[in-house]
């Protein structure tokens, strides 16, 4: 396949961010599935993969992509940080216009990125609301929970925080901080630094290889304290307009 707009031969308009953490099966399909859809776009882009410290054989996998794709990046975290620390790695390291990011488990389709973009028209983040979502009953019952209640603490309407795939302008992004657990409220952060969200719905598939990091545990009571600390980083947000007075015409003596 070539490699239309790789970042060797031109400034990147898209930049896909996508945090992997021992995700060695996966690495292959999902670049393969990226491939296919940047067919499609036929913009500029550059792939920015982190590394969030695994501990199989991810590293080796995406070392081997960036020794064939010259638009693949490799940053590599030298410690397992987190999903809101290789996102924020993510968000640095960008030089395209727009930034889109996805999970590396295979859940999110990449196919659904064209849509998301068209949807900049009218917003600068379109975040995707996962349709029939494939997981079990507890991670769907804890979800919902958790929405629920980062909405009614933020005041928010996000539908489906919990959903990777979403696109952005880089200005929102880069200006965003990223907090350790943030990854879970980025809509709302992006909201905070003057975006307009808007959600689509989007494919969800079930996971075929790999173990998903998360559970009860650290969905609902670790964010427990993260969700405050959002409501408190609104109700202490600087908000203003202001103007530049034209200078006055000196009088003449």
């Amino acid at each position: 396949m070539s490699h239309a707009g790789s970042a060797s031969d031109a400034t990147p308009w898209l930049s896909i961010v996508v945090p992997f953490y021992n995700e060695e099966g996966n690495v292959e399909p999902l670049h393969h599935e990226v491939e296919t859809v940047l067919e499609t776009i036929g913009r500029p882009a550059e792939l920015v993969y982190v590394d969030d410290g695994s501990r199989d054989e991810t590293p080796a996998r995406l070392a081997e992509l960036a020794a064939r794709d010259p638009r693949v990046r490799v940053i590599t975290l030298l410690e397992n940080a987190g999903q809101s620390a290789a996102l924020a790695a993510g968000f640095e390291a960008v030089r395209g216009e727009i930034v889109a990011t996805l999970d590396a488990d295979l859940q999110n389709d990449p196919a659904d990125l064209p849509k998301l973009l068209e949807g900049l028209g009218e917003a600068d983040v379109i975040n995707g609301v996962r349709a029939n979502r494939r997981d079990t009953l507890v991670r769907k019952l804890s979800s919902r929970i958790g929405n629920g209640f980062r909405n009614w603490v933020t005041g928010e309407s996000v539908t489906d925080v919990g959903c990777s795939l979403r696109v952005m302008r880089a200005e929102h992004a880069k200006r965003v901080k990223m907090l350790r657990g943030m990854h879970r409220f980025l809509p709302t952060l992006l909201r905070m630094e003057g975006a307009r969200v808007m959600e689509i719905p989007v494919n969800h598939r079930p996971r075929h290889l790999g173990e998903s990091k998360y559970g009860i545990g650290n969905r609902l009571f670790v964010g427990l304290a993260d969700v405050f600390a959002v409501r408190w980083m609104q109700s202490r947000a600087v908000r203003y307009e202001a103007v530049e007075s034209e200078p006055k015409p000196r009088d003449e003596a």
